[in-house]
């Protein structure tokens, strides 16, 4: 009896092959139908995720290059303080209380929180 059942269920599944071959086959437009989703993830990626980091980057980049005197500073470790003077390229000297100055580089700064006038405009209004 189990016998035949199988050979029975067996004779159906050999009618349907040809069916589930045909489907299975790989046609020219698989690889291009199954790229579109890829690319539109990448798409939605982009410019929801690697385009705003990338732009607040460059933002944090252009802050670092205006840092000058007299600017108050934080730092990444939670310091504020005021910029006495631009060392150089890479460091910058903080004045975080009275007669406490601190050397740090400008990389390590997380925020301006005020900027000073520069120079010749406060010449021009005085």
């Amino acid at each position: 009896m189990i016998g035949r059942k199988l050979s029975a269920d067996m004779g159906v599944m050999m009618k349907f092959d040809p069916f589930l071959a045909q489907v299975a086959g790989g046609g020219p437009f698989d690889l291009f139908g199954m790229m579109i989703p890829m690319i539109g993830i990448f798409g939605v990626f982009y410019f929801f995720m690697i385009r705003p980091q990338q732009k607040r980057a460059s933002d944090h980049q252009k802050m670092l290059a205006d840092v000058q005197r007299g600017d108050t500073v934080v730092s990444n470790g939670g310091l504020i303080g005021k910029v006495v003077r631009v060392v150089d390229d890479t460091e910058l000297l903080v004045e975080v209380g009275p007669n406490v100055q601190v050397r740090l580089l400008r990389q390590g700064l997380s925020d301006i929180r005020s900027k000073t006038e520069p120079q010749k405009a406060a010449k021009a209004k005085a």
